[in-house]
């Protein structure tokens, strides 16, 4: 039985992802919904872009770039805030923190956004604005090429900008994660940023909901074996279950009460 909205897109995404295709009909048949129900399902996973609209039924995407920001900003929102509020309580005042570019890092920064005696090295607009009203936090904004629409900065000046810190944290988020637990990206300097992240850093936080694994994103840059913690928001789906028992010690999942449980607990 399909229950929880999420449970439900996460099934269907097993479904598409192992099978490359499922018509409506068969998907309606599987579940013993009706054909509506199941439309409305794969009508949002179409509108986030995990899935794409093909005659009689549903596909994996072809992506070579990934939404435009704003539209990304309320996807998975109770998901993100969730991982957001309990990557929070891994930080400690007076933290120095490296924080990428993305909507999960800026729901963090958000989340952080009250607390005292912080250092922020960030190459986001939005994570920067999220602590701008606190005095308490000192913030550091890479220097390059702003992409306008996304309000953040990249390019070789943004990669090098963060080899001039060493950080207590570095917390970034992805395009996507392969199967053999590659971290993928639509762009080559958002890679060349988060890889200069991961290598000032004395502690990496990958953040992600699960709707990344198993997402297409083209650009190649490093691997969950580099983070020291991994936080989600739900269990993996049934494809990632060796990811899931190689890298059990480093993957804590964000309950819905912001709680964070290492995997398996």
């Amino acid at each position: 039985m399909l229950s929880t909205p999420a449970e439900r897109q996460a099934h269907i995404l097993e479904i598409v992802r192992g099978e490359g295709f499922a018509s409506i009909e068969h998907l309606a048949t599987r579940f013993d919904v009706t054909q509506q129900t199941i439309r409305r399902v794969v009508n949002a996973l179409c509108d986030q872009g995990l899935l794409r609209r093909i005659h009689g039924g549903v596909s994996l995407p072809v992506q070579n770039q990934n939404l435009a920001y704003g539209s990304r900003q309320g996807l998975n929102a109770d998901a993100k805030r969730c991982i957001a509020h309990a990557t929070a309580k891994l930080i400690p005042d007076g933290a120095s923190l490296m924080i990428g570019l993305g909507t999960t890092p800026e729901y963090v920064a958000q989340a952080l956004s009250r607390r005292n005696d912080l250092r922020v090295i960030t190459n986001s607009l939005n994570v920067a604005a999220a602590f701008a009203l606190n005095p308490d936090v000192e913030i550091t904004i890479a220097g390059g090429t702003l992409r306008t629409l996304d309000r953040d900065i990249i390019g070789e000046a943004a990669a090098r900008f963060f080899s001039g810190f060493r950080a207590d944290f570095g917390i970034f988020g992805v395009g996507g994660v392969d199967l053999d637990g590659t971290l993928l990206d639509f762009h080559v300097d958002e890679v060349k940023a988060r890889q200069s992240i991961a290598a000032n850093s004395r502690t990496i936080v990958l953040v992600a909901d699960i709707t990344k694994f198993g997402r297409n994103a083209t650009v190649r840059g490093g691997h969950l074996n580099d983070c020291h913690h991994l936080v989600i928001n739900d269990q993996l789906p049934a494809a990632f279950r060796p990811i899931a028992d190689r890298y059990g010690g480093l993957i804590h999942t964000a309950k819905d009460t912001g709680t964070l449980n290492a995997a398996g607990n």
